[in-house]
């Protein structure tokens, strides 16, 4: 395996902690390592990842047909275990299969028919999966709904709770808090952590329908942003080249550029117009 590269100075008079709120990676991202995976299947990631961002709705089984045209010699159980190490599903309305023991974590989604008309009014949260030259790496962020503004975002080599909640926490002190804030259901939040966490900052707590990608419109199409204006183009050699290229891409997304949804407006403008 390709030897781990640091992406801080431990020589530094700065904390390691200190050092990796800084740079928005946590700290079992500390080191980047290539997962894994042979040269094969991360092709076959990367490929289903570009898949599963045009075409939401397809499965395992449409996966594995797709990937089959192309020539891939795969079957279902491959293709379904790579997909559940990617935390890619298939987007679409069906019954709640969630693990027994979930169910009390699990609230309602709240957004439906809501008028958004404030920043801070929803926030939506989300982790994707993203390909690099050798290897992946995740990356979580936070949108404010109403702006389209980042108000957080760190990338890390797994998906643990505790990395999701330090954004989360980041953002409240450096943004204040939300009235609700919207996730899917995956395992970071439905657990007790989460869960706690927002009740102990009153914040209303909103969740996807299983399988809705709709409910998470915003934040899916950031992702589609992010990928194809950035990480398809510019595929990083190691965790350090990645941060520094999104740091680049947010600050951009943020502060330069306009957005259609938002009437050609630039998210920091709408965002702290009426934060300030």
């Amino acid at each position: 395996m390709k030897e781990r590269q640091l992406l801080v100075d431990e020589t530094k008079k700065l904390s390691i902690r200190k050092q990796c709120k800084a740079l928005n990676i946590h700290r079992s991202g500390l080191y980047y390592a290539p997962k894994p995976e042979n040269e094969e299947n991360l092709a076959v990631m990367k490929t289903i990842d570009r898949r599963h961002i045009n075409k939401p709705t397809h499965g395992v089984l449409r996966m594995t047909d797709y990937l089959r045209g192309l020539g891939y010699r795969i079957n279902e159980k491959r293709v379904r275990r790579l997909m559940r190490q990617m935390a890619i599903t298939a987007q679409y309305p069906k019954r709640n299969l969630s693990k027994l023991g979930l169910a009390e974590y699990i609230y309602p989604y709240l957004l439906r028919n809501l008028d958004i008309v404030r920043p801070n009014q929803v926030w939506e949260i989300d982790i994707t999966y993203v390909p690099m030259a050798k290897g992946f790496m995740y990356l979580t962020a936070i949108i404010d709904v109403y702006s389209r503004f980042v108000v957080g975002w760190s990338i890390s080599n797994s998906m643990p709770t505790d990395w999701v909640l330090s954004v989360l926490e980041e953002a409240i002190a450096t943004y204040g808090k939300p009235e609700i804030i919207n996730s899917d259901q995956g395992s970071q939040f439905t657990c007790e952590d989460w869960v706690n966490t927002l009740k102990k900052h009153d914040i209303r707590i909103s969740m996807d329908g299983k399988g809705r990608a709709i409910d998470n419109i915003y934040i899916e199409r950031l992702w589609r942003s992010v990928k194809y204006d950035h990480i398809y183009l510019n595929p990083a050699d190691d965790g350090l080249e990645l941060y520094k290229g999104l740091k680049q891409w947010f600050y951009e997304y943020n502060y330069k550029e306009t957005h259609q949804g938002i009437c050609r407006k630039i998210p920091v403008s709408l965002y702290l117009q009426q934060v300030a």
